[in-house]
């Protein structure tokens, strides 16, 4: 949820925009040609601190141990979107300004008349709209069209010619790893719990892009699915938080804080795990500089979730936008694998045993293979499915409708099953609970934070305060004049850090060293090392902090 922007902060988003444009963190891609809305270059400075956060992310959540990342294609068959049911509900509601033409959604129109527009449907929506009439942002009349849907995916074929199937440009990772689990199942040696995580792109057709970074038409995300068993017992390691205080805003509850734990057993937090990939994805976030005091959960209110979901909570920022959602943390059930599972007939599934065997009575109905591959060809393992959860009373010939066909089964493809038998234990589908991170929301962030302004000689003088983690150069080693020794000395110094795994270290020997600190606090680099006179002489330098503006005088040998 994207909340409005207060007037005050206007003059600053503007000066932080416009440096993170001329620094090369983010600028709008394609400006030469006049740009696309929602889409954005992440420039030298950029590139690099955003490789950082992925990288930070992929090890956060690897070191559970028990997490593995996987990498699946972005261009997405039509089935697979079809099962998972985006095809037919991954839509936002529009309207257009019967002025000047231009497309808006309807629930960002209406936010300002609604506390959560997002959760209204199309009827409500068309309701208050035609109640409030919102001025257009573009031209500021208020004749709108009739609200209408549509589908935010952006289509594409695979393959040329008639040959080509439909596909789309995914609108998430996460469908990749649903379709994946077999793989993951094995991988694991078939134990739960266990996730995988991947990180890449995602692509949106958004109606009406705004507000920078917040609302993109191809962005970064990173998504973790949780594969456990909902039967089993499961306990958490909560020792590491015991001390935080989050802010958390529960469904019934209000805003209150509290510690993770505490939510979890007051009933707040209705699973052990969602409460614990809370505290997880807090302690990422501060990790990569977000503000502490700048960051809270809120539970979703249950028109807000999907039928399937037990229990979601948002991360939420707050920075110059306001309060914007950067992580969701769902518990989505069995959906997605049992979509998936019935759209295929492919089994999606996993083993339990039991403490103790058990004996079962089967009377019911099966296919038979040889018959009934032949006649029902692709739909084969669909049909069995089908039948195997006829009751044992069925009369043959039937008609089933399976994926919107009507077929008939006939006697001869199907067989009687009746047995009992000794199990020791059962297959089921799993439950998936799933962090999705937004990472150009948080990234910006990171940098909203950071952004510092302070008087200097009456001008105002920026400061990234990044944090060490994720600032895109280390160190920048500075020359104080390139002559007598001294640039060969900064040269030397600068190979020296950027052979070090993992070190980024720049070299800048291009107007007065008053210029050259302003510079590299405004890219946020922790540490610049000068050389000078004295580094001929006795091998030292000197070593500036960018947050205290603090020096102090270090061997070379040292560094």
């Amino acid at each position: 949820m994207v909340r409005a922007m207060s007037d005050d902060s206007g003059a600053r988003l503007e000066r932080l925009s416009g440096m993170l444009k001329r620094r090369g963190f983010i600028l709008p891609a394609f400006e030469i040609h006049g740009g696309a809305k929602g889409l954005y270059d992440f420039g030298p400075n950029g590139g690099r601190l955003r490789n950082r956060v992925n990288q930070m992310w992929l090890n956060h959540w690897i070191s559970m141990g028990n997490v593995s990342e996987i990498s699946c294609p972005t261009i997405t068959p039509y089935e697979v979107l079809e099962a998972s049911g985006h095809v037919g509900e991954f839509s936002d509601f529009m309207t257009g300004c019967l002025s000047c033409e231009e497309v808006s959604r309807a629930d960002t129109l209406l936010e300002d008349f609604h506390p959560n527009p997002d959760s209204l449907g199309k009827l409500e929506l068309q309701e208050l709209l035609n109640k409030s009439s919102p001025q257009c942002p573009s031209c500021g009349e208020k004749s709108w069209s009739d609200i209408s849907a549509q589908n935010l995916m952006f289509n594409t074929k695979i393959g040329a010619g008639t040959s080509g199937r439909d596909g789309f440009l995914r609108p998430e990772t996460a469908q990749g790893m649903f379709t994946s689990f077999p793989v993951l199942y094995r991988h694991f040696r078939e134990r739960l719990p266990f996730g995988a995580i991947q990180i890449g792109k995602g692509y949106r057709n958004e109606i009406s892009p705004r507000q920078g970074m917040i609302r993109l038409r191809e962005f970064n995300m990173a998504e973790l699915e949780y594969f456990i068993d909902p039967e089993a017992s499961i306990s958490h390691d909560f020792s590491s938080w015991s001390g935080v205080k989050l802010t958390m805003i529960g469904e019934n509850e209000g805003e209150v804080s509290t510690s993770i734990v505490d939510a979890i057993k007051g009933g707040m937090v209705r699973h052990e795990t969602v409460g614990f990939f809370i505290a997880r994805t807090y302690e990422f976030l501060i990790g990569v500089g977000i503000d502490p005091s700048r960051v809270r959960f809120r539970q979703h209110e249950s028109n807000e979730m999907a039928h399937y979901a037990t229990d979601c909570w948002d991360a939420e920022i707050h920075g110059s936008y306001g309060w914007v959602e950067c992580v969701g943390i769902a518990h989505r059930g069995c959906y997605d694998l049992e979509a998936h599972e019935k759209y295929t007939g492919k089994s999606l599934r996993a083993r339990r045993e039991f403490a103790m065997p058990k004996e079962v009575v089967i009377d019911g109905w099966t296919t038979d293979s040889a018959v009934a591959g032949p006649a029902f060809r692709s739909l084969a393992g669909k049909v069995k499915l089908a039948v195997e959860e006829l009751p044992s009373d069925t009369s043959f010939p039937l008609e089933l409708s399976i994926e919107d066909q009507l077929v008939t089964i006939e006697q001869t493809h199907v067989k009687r099953v009746q047995r009992t038998d000794t199990l020791t234990g059962e297959w089921f589908i799993p439950h998936v609970i799933e962090p999705a991170f937004g990472i150009d929301r948080i990234i910006w962030h990171i940098l909203d934070h950071a952004y510092d302004e302070i008087e200097k000689q009456g001008e105002k003088y920026t400061i990234m305060k990044l944090n060490p983690n994720v600032v895109p150069v280390d160190y920048v080693v500075l020359p104080l004049y390139e002559k007598d020794g001294m640039g060969e000395i900064a040269r030397e110094i600068n190979t020296m850090l950027n052979s070090r795994f993992g070190v980024v270290s720049s070299f800048d020997a291009s107007g007065s060293i008053g210029r050259r600190y302003a510079r590299a606090d405004e890219i946020g680099v922790p540490v610049c090392i000068t050389v000078d006179h004295q580094s001929v002489e006795d091998e030292t330098v000197t070593i500036r902090t960018r947050d205290t503006g603090q020096q102090v005088r270090l061997k070379i040998s040292e560094l």
